[in-house]
């Protein structure tokens, strides 16, 4: 006996194993998470069994019977418990012929079996049904072929393997077997086949018009709108438990919106209560206080990092004006999170968009950027601190006068810094201090930039250095700045101290240390007056590289990098 000829082709069991991966899955689906392994290794098993399929065939199609599915005249998949049968799962709700494409299991199959589970588990009354819930998928490499049943007769079966196999005619002839066998309709039920569709037609300007408002209602803000609906409700009637589950509703959605990336829709309800908080009649103090608490929700630090985590995670990222609307909207009191997340951004585009409302938020209250450089645990200090030197905050030099001397180095050079951007006359009275400072960076910035300003008191910080009476180490490159600070700040008063320096001799004949007389030698290049250059003229052929140097720099009218 000779074997069937699609059985040359591909063997009955080949197409009966994708059937039982197909089931498998549909167990897995039934009882894990997508995220589990078991689910994802089902859904891969199911994948990975169409390849011998479509190694001979570009199209599978199953005719589905109570209990079994067939393949060409042969039984691919048997299963009597019904409760456990995908067969009859499908054949229940009026499925008589299954096609499955090529292409199919790199996207539609797994929804193709969570619908199918989703039908399993819908409640008798429900409005959904296998078949709707199939139509709204949408499927590009299934097919599916639907009979349907009359009161409580049972459904005939679809026997299709007379038709030859052909899609197509067996759709066609099934349906035919249906209506043939079907009881006859009960009086009174209308048929839309005894209608007679030509008689009634549209002009195309009619059908222009109806496509225009289809589209239009395709394109409608059905959101927006349930949202403005709300509101005006909210307004109209003031009866309590109404705008109670109103408030209650918005709640919900504020932070939802929020995870989702509607911004616009964040940005636009945020200013719509607003307005209700002004307009709406005989409004509860409660309910005012409520409506408040929305915008105040956006200076909540949690909500600003999970707000900025979700830009920076978008897979697409919405429009910058859609952004800009929702940062626009940031409490002052957000300041302080949107700055400390800036450097974990990881987005470019989104790390400047949050730069922008930082210094938005930070030039407009000034009074949130005092409270915030107050609090020396904040973890983001060192970034408000260069904010407000970026910014050239002038309000803010009464904090940096505080974080001047914060415990943590890096925090007093960066409000030296900011001080100079700011460079007021109360910032370089703040930085003053800074010249005593016990980090060796934050003294250089300090006595540098006090310097280059000519800042008179910091002359009393800067003598002891210059005398030798620091009481610190100070190496060559401090020194020299704190000479050249003195030169700079004391001008022609110091031209006697320096020349003392850098030419005379002690009591025993001993000159000042060649360091010592090179730093003498660039703070007198600092004063430029004929007196400082006279002395910087005899000194020019001394016999110490260093001091040769320093005396010619000095000269050149050059100072220490």
């Amino acid at each position: 006996m000779t074997a069937p000829q699609h059985e040359a082709v591909l063997p009955a069991a080949q197409v009966a194993e994708v059937i039982n991966s197909l089931v498998k899955a549909l167990r897995a689906f039934q009882m894990y998470l997508p995220n589990n392994p078991i689910y994802q290794r089902a859904a891969q098993n199911a994948r990975a069994a169409f390849a011998p399929i479509w190694a001979v065939l570009d199209e599978l199609v199953l005719t589905v019977q109570e209990t079994d599915f067939t393949w060409e005249g042969e039984t691919v998949y048997h299963q009597l418990q019904k409760n456990e049968s995908l067969a009859w799962m499908l054949f229940k709700d009026g499925m008589r012929v299954l096609t499955l494409r090529r292409g199919v299991e790199e996207g539609e199959l797994q929804r193709f079996l969570e619908t199918v589970n989703r039908a399993r588990f819908l409640a008798p009354n429900a409005g959904d049904d296998l078949l709707t819930l199939l139509w709204e998928q949408e499927f590009a490499h299934i097919q599916y072929h639907f009979v349907e049943g009359f009161g409580d007769e049972a459904v005939p079966e679809a026997d299709t393997t007379a038709y030859g196999g052909s899609t197509e005619a067996t759709a066609t002839q099934v349906q035919q077997q249906v209506r043939e066998e079907a009881p006859p309709r009960p009086p009174g039920i209308v048929d839309l086949e005894e209608f007679d569709s030509t008689l009634y037609f549209l002009d195309d300007r009619e059908i222009q018009y109806i496509q225009d408002e289809v589209a239009k209602e395709y394109a409608r803000d059905v959101r927006g709108a349930a949202l403005a609906t709300l509101y005006d409700v909210f307004e109209f009637e003031p009866r309590r438990e109404y705008r109670e589950e109103i408030l209650g509703v918005l709640e919900l959605l504020f932070p939802n919106l929020l995870n989702a990336g509607e911004f616009r829709t964040v940005a636009a309800m945020l200013r719509e209560l607003r307005q209700l908080a002004q307009r709406a009649p005989q409004l509860a103090p409660e309910h005012r206080e409520r409506l408040a608490g929305f915008e105040a929700k956006l200076g909540e630090p949690e909500i600003v990092r999970q707000l900025i985590q979700s830009l920076d995670e978008a897979a697409a990222l919405p429009g910058d004006e859609d952004v800009t609307e929702v940062l626009r909207e940031l409490r002052p009191a957000a300041l302080g999170a949107i700055v400390g997340a800036i450097p974990t951004v990881a987005t470019p585009h989104v790390r400047t968009l949050l730069e922008q409302a930082a210094d938005r938020l930070a030039a407009g209250h000034p009074g949130e950027v005092l409270r915030l450089l107050k609090e020396p645990e904040h973890p983001a200090l060192g970034e408000i601190v260069g904010m407000c030197g970026r910014l050239k905050l002038q309000g803010a030099v009464p904090g940096l006068g505080e974080t001047i001397a914060h415990a943590d180095a890096a925090v007093r050079l960066a409000s030296v810094q900011a001080l100079a951007e700011i460079a007021t006359a109360g910032a370089l009275t703040a930085m003053e201090r800074a010249v005593d400072d016990a980090d060796r960076a934050v003294r250089l910035a300090a006595v540098r930039f006090l310097g280059s300003r000519g800042y008179k008191n910091a002359l009393r910080r800067i003598e002891p250095v210059v005398a030798g009476k620091a009481g610190r180490d100070v190496d060559l490159t401090e020194k020299m700045a704190f000479f050249e600070a003195y030169g700079a700040i004391a001008g022609g008063t110091a031209v006697a101290t320096l020349q003392s320096m850098l030419l005379s001799r002690g009591l025993l004949g001993y000159r000042a240390s060649p360091e010592t007389r090179a730093c003498a030698a660039m703070a007198l290049g600092r004063i430029r007056t004929p007196e400082a250059r006279a002395v910087l003229e005899r000194a020019a052929d001394d016999k110490e590289l260093v001091v040769r140097n320093a005396v010619s720099r000095a000269l050149r009218g050059g100072g220490s990098e």
